[in-house]
């Protein structure tokens, strides 16, 4: 299993971005992870399509971009546009899922369902054909910096039998309180890819300039143990 790592920018320097972006991905992440909230959806207003199109000269790396707003269609193609190559959202933000979904790919992105700690997952039923990544919260959304929630493992190994039962390239992607000392577990449980915000741009902030490469390194000597 190829493992992805994606720093989530909520918990970046905002007044130095671009560079923030360019050091995690020097240092070795895959992905770079937007959280984007609403204060209606979720209770916290974050960033929006400007600073997409802002970060995406900065790499070539995938953005990876989480829609935590409500409807969602509208803010879809501005996200292409501004240069997005993964978009999801939760099923609970759309009144048609599977139109969504065409939404995303008709823009030119990969598409993902996003499930909160509460959500079922019986949205899954009938779209799996049209999935690229599969998203579970680990903590309840709308703050960065949460704990991780223990039953996201059993989800997570629900989530994983769907996928290989599929026979589809579907990533399975975890986002909330992915951290050095459970990167490991989680993984077991079937997850490919981890949004770690705090756990990465959090680690020594402004005091090492190679405190990413530390991080990084360790999350990723984690996964090799198995």
């Amino acid at each position: 299993m190829t493992f992805r790592i994606a720093p989530s920018i909520l918990s970046a320097n905002f007044a130095k971005l671009g560079e923030e972006v360019a050091n995690v991905i020097a240092a070795g992440a895959d992905w770079i992870h937007f959280d984007v909230m609403d204060n209606h959806y979720v209770p916290n207003l974050t960033i929006g399509p400007l600073v997409c199109e802002a970060i995406r000269p900065v790499t070539e790396a995938p953005i990876d971009v989480h829609l935590m707003v409500k409807p969602v269609d509208r803010i879809i193609p501005d996200f292409a546009k501004a240069g997005a190559n993964i978009i999801t959202f939760h099923p609970e933000a759309s009144e048609h899922i599977d139109r969504s979904l065409a939404l995303i790919k008709e823009s030119g992105c990969r598409a993902g369902l996003v499930f909160n700690p509460g959500t079922p997952l019986h949205y899954l039923d009938h779209v799996m054909d049209k999935l690229d990544v599969i998203l579970l919260m680990s903590v309840n959304p709308g703050f960065g910096g949460q704990k991780f929630i223990p039953e996201t493992l059993n989800k997570l190994r629900a989530v994983r039998k769907r996928i290989d039962a599929s026979g589809g390239d579907i990533r399975l992607e975890v986002d909330g309180g992915v951290k050095v000392d459970n990167i490991a577990e989680i993984a077991r449980a079937g997850a490919d890819t981890f949004v770690a915000g705090s756990a990465v741009y959090g680690a020594g902030k402004d005091t090492d300039p190679h405190r990413y490469d530390t991080v990084i390194g360790a999350l990723r000597a984690e996964l090799a143990k198995g």
